[in-house]
């Protein structure tokens, strides 16, 4: 609902002091709103730089000229090669995104986000499907990126949950089980019976 994948049925979404909860996911993203998808959600058949242009592109304000060399919008370009520095894929700027390991592609979705120079991320399940190397190098990236953006995480790691989290919120069925410091939720009786898989404190 954040994004607009799904409308609102009630209530109200504030952001930045704007009600954005009638608001298109485009108007969304320029108020500065940056998603990430838990199946990967990037244009393979283009290079790094593309995918990143193409995101930085849609925050410029007026149409590009159609008939302009793309590579001459050099603050477009600069942002793109700003958000791929950002997330470590600087020197593959070049590289074909199909071409790039599970982990790499979800390096690069996060690069197209911080492209249109989000204040929110909204990312969910960013450590899906990776290996223990690829999961450590998200989990210091995130680390990285929280403090000049605030972040919405959804993520079944609790590893990486209880390292990154500030306020945890944990949720079973869509009904809130435990909601507060992480160390407080992991000492929740009913949060180690639900998903920690033990009634004893961890």
């Amino acid at each position: 609902m954040l994004s607009r994948d799904l409308s609102h049925t009630a209530g109200s979404i504030q952001f930045r002091d704007t009600e954005m909860a009638r608001l298109a996911p485009e108007r969304r993203s320029r108020l500065g709103v940056g998603r990430s998808y838990q199946k990967i959600n990037i244009f393979p058949g283009f290079s790094l730089l593309e995918n990143c242009r193409l995101a930085a592109q849609s925050r410029d304000p007026r149409p590009l000229n159609w008939i302009r060399d793309v590579m001459s919008y050099h603050g477009i370009l600069k942002q793109a090669r700003q958000a791929l520095s950002a997330v470590g894929l600087a020197n593959q700027s070049d590289a074909i995104a199909g071409t790039l390991s599970h982990g790499q592609q979800r390096q690069l979705e996060i690069a197209m986000s911080l492209a249109t120079d989000p204040q929110l991320l909204l990312l969910d399940e960013p450590l899906a499907g990776m290996g223990l190397e690829e999961s450590l190098n998200m989990v210091e990236l995130i680390g990285e990126l929280a403090p000049n953006h605030a972040i919405l995480l959804v993520e079944h790691d609790m590893d990486a949950v209880f390292r990154l989290a500030r306020v945890l919120t944990v949720m079973v069925n869509g009904k809130i089980l435990a909601s507060g410091p992480p160390e407080a939720v992991r000492a929740n009786r009913a949060v180690q019976i639900a998903y920690l898989g033990s009634e004893e404190t961890p």
